[in-house]
């Protein structure tokens, strides 16, 4: 066995220090250990589909950051590892346990993952050994990291049962959830046919963020199209897949790079797919962040099918997890002056019903995803 901070020690001295996950008992003394060292940064994580976004957006903040994780929660974060950070090579540091490990007894409920967590590795292209037992391990476990992160690929480590001494978990204050201030704006008070476009609320958030300390982070769909088609600047960012990351990868590099304002443009059925990273959002609270559903009510780059946020209230579910402001509202003007007064009072929570439809022949970006990555850090000066 070995002690996590020989581990914890030795990967912050190669920069890993932003960490985010979901605790496990085989992770209980390595993430105890994280969360007690006051030169390391942790955030708990609704899933570990988020942990896996908030460390990649960790990375394009310019830190290096590890995802934590229980194998049976390995199937929630497929969806990153796949479309988010192999999409726009983000190296991200896994740490996933190995519960239900052939001839290990264990519960039930571990058995069918836990012959399999190797092999799903190797599916998803993620390579992957076992965290190091004894601590003269522990360098060339780390250089294998090191080598897939040079050439901007994930890496996994597989915690065995009995891997780190015990730690006790320390004593930290608990995050409580301040009074919001009332909710603004004059609610949702159009028919649905009278209701904006979605290319007019881009244009006030693009109109908003034309400045080089604003970064948008544009979630999948028709939403990163059309931002693309008003504006296609450096300081954008359109997710392409991972849909509902967008959210916790903009924690992630809000958290890194306070000195940004960081804007969300997220759609309705996206906020709702990962709608627990509202809640991290509200508690860890950065002051530069911004969240912007456009709320059609509908899957609309897939045919408009209907989802279930007209039967919800997002704002109010976001004055409940801690959203410092709030904006309810159907009218451009009252989103633009929202976002002119939002500077670093965030988090901030905006709510605009829009109307469903897109351009005719809307563009794709003509970037690769990997090219729209670069450019973006280039442009914050986190370019490696």
């Amino acid at each position: 066995m070995i002690h996590a901070r020989d581990f914890v020690e030795s990967a912050r001295e190669r920069g890993y220090d932003h960490y985010a996950g979901v605790p496990c008992s085989l992770l209980t003394p390595f993430i105890n250990y994280v969360i007690g060292a006051g030169h390391l940064n942790y955030v708990s994580a609704a899933n570990e589909g988020d942990a896996v976004a908030i460390a990649a957006g960790a990375w394009i903040g310019g830190r290096r950051g590890v995802a934590m994780m229980q194998n049976s929660g390995l199937g929630n974060a497929v969806s990153p590892l796949t479309s988010l950070t192999y999409a726009f090579r983000i190296p991200v540091l896994i740490v996933c346990t190995h519960r239900g490990a052939p001839g290990v007894a264990d519960e039930p409920q571990h058995e069918l993952m836990g012959r399999i967590t190797g092999a799903l590795f190797d599916t998803i292209d993620v390579p992957w050994t076992t965290f190091p037992r004894e601590p003269a391990a522990i360098p060339w476990v780390l250089d294998a990291v090191e080598r897939a992160a040079q050439s901007r690929r994930s890496y996994a480590l597989v915690m065995e049962k009995d891997t780190c001494e015990p730690y006790p978990l320390p004593a930290v204050p608990a995050r409580t959830q301040p009074v919001s201030d009332p909710i603004e704006g004059r609610g949702h008070v159009l028919g649905v046919a009278a209701r904006p476009s979605r290319m007019a609320a881009l244009e006030a958030i693009a109109a908003a963020s034309d400045d080089e300390h604003t970064v948008i982070v544009a979630t999948t769909g028709y939403t990163g199209r059309e931002l693309y088609a008003i504006a296609d600047r450096a300081s954008h960012l359109y997710i392409v897949g991972s849909m509902g990351c967008a959210s916790s990868l903009a924690l992630g590099l809000a958290l890194t790079r306070p000195d940004l304002r960081v804007i969300i443009a997220d759609g309705d059925g996206a906020a709702l797919m990962r709608m627990g990273n509202l809640a991290t959002i509200g508690a860890y609270a950065p002051a530069n962040l911004v969240h912007v559903v456009l709320d059609n009510e509908a899957h609309d780059s897939t045919g408009a099918q209907a989802t279930v946020s007209g039967a919800i209230d997002l704002a109010g579910i976001a004055a409940a997890c801690g959203y410092r402001r709030i904006l309810r509202t159907d009218a451009v003007e009252e989103l633009r002056f929202f976002l002119s007064s939002s500077e670093r009072s965030g988090p901030c929570f905006a709510h605009m019903k829009i109307g469903t439809g897109t351009l005719d022949k809307l563009p794709r970006p003509t970037l690769a995803p990997p090219a729209v990555l670069d450019r973006l850090m280039t442009h914050i000066g986190t370019a490696t």
